[in-house]
């Protein structure tokens, strides 16, 4: 017996109805901020995972999508923070390598979410009360000059989720013709840590309790520019000796190259057009760094041709004042290899 023609439309629209149902049930949590890493080495990626969202509706997930490794040999997850149509929070973890599927999160393919008003009745408020520190202070320049600019940071917060931030942010260039930095220092459950945006860069106020209110920073500061007072200082616990890029047959020491690209970079990509030499034509090269860590102990840091990196785990990286105390080591020390 054949099913008529009318039927079997009904039974179409009927099954497209119950399917527009459920996506529309998937779609309840607005997307406030993600994050990107391993326990405590996590970096902002709310920005990228904009980007990714209008061009994908589902992605798999990895250093490659946001272009960064916070904690090399560790396996990273992303973390989603979203809150739905009654406020209620929930934190969405994907495990890297696993697929992203952005079908559940409101305006995912305009990349629309985050960026204001969403609470009980329809959107966030603005509040910015969902973050997990607490801003203590902010200074704006480079560790030779440097001026405290919490007070235009709490004017910025109470006008702009995020903003691009420079000199004409702030009104002032504490050190012409060197790149500055904004550092701000907060509290969280884990201590003290301090957040560094470069200059040119966008400042994201989501993972900072109440933000948008700006009556953080209130409470005095007894720290300096490198988070004294018990921060952490987000710079890292190892000093770079020494660097070298190649083979264990060919290799090159990169040590001063690499400083050049600290003081411009805080990660990125590297292979033979970085060091501006390919030693050993036709092999893979890697990049090794040995460093000095808190205890005195010494310890290889191994980064294979083409891939990322981080220098949040070296102290003064920035800076690029290490690496000048002479190295009597070989490429073969490679005991404590990261």
């Amino acid at each position: 017996m054949h099913l008529s023609k009318a039927l079997k439309l009904s039974i179409v629209v009927t099954f497209f109805m119950v399917f527009s149902a459920i996506m529309a049930a998937a779609q309840q949590y607005v997307i406030l901020r993600a994050d990107y890493g391993y326990k405590d080495k996590r970096v902002d990626v709310t920005e990228r995972l904009r980007e990714v969202a209008r061009q994908n509706p589902t992605f798999r997930m990895g250093n490659s999508t946001f272009n960064i490794d916070p904690a090399h040999g560790h396996v990273k997850t992303l973390r989603i923070f979203a809150r739905d149509e009654r406020g209620n929070s929930r934190t969405f973890e994907y495990r890297e390598g696993s697929t992203v599927d952005g079908a559940q999160f409101s305006g995912w393919g305009s990349g629309s979410w985050n960026s204001g008003g969403y609470g009980v009745g329809g959107g966030y408020n603005g509040g910015g009360d969902e973050g997990e520190y607490v801003i203590l202070h902010a200074e704006y320049g480079t560790e030779r000059n440097h001026v405290d600019v919490t007070r235009r940071l709490q004017e910025l917060a109470r006008a702009d989720r995020t903003f691009r931030m420079g000199n004409s942010t702030f009104g002032v260039d504490p050190d012409p013709g060197h790149i500055k930095m904004l550092r701000i220092y907060a509290q969280g459950n884990g201590g003290r840590r301090m957040f560094e945006f470069r200059e040119g860069s966008t400042v994201d106020g989501a993972q900072f309790r109440g933000w948008g209110r700006g009556d953080w920073g209130q409470e005095g500061w007894n720290g300096g520019w490198e988070g004294g007072g018990g921060g952490d200082g987000d710079e890292g616990q190892f000093v770079i000796l020494h660097a070298e890029y190649g083979t264990n047959r060919r290799h090159v020491d990169v040590t001063n190259r690499l400083r050049e690209l600290a003081q411009s970079d805080r990660s990125f990509r590297m292979g033979n057009s970085t060091f501006g030499v390919d030693p050993d034509e036709g092999h893979v090269k890697t990049l090794r760094i040995w460093a000095r860590g808190p205890n005195g102990s010494q310890r290889m840091f191994e980064y294979r041709e083409g891939s990322t990196v981080d220098g949040a785990q070296f102290r003064g990286w920035g800076r690029g004042e290490w690496g000048r105390e002479g190295w009597n080591g070989r490429w073969e020390d490679d005991d404590d290899r990261q």
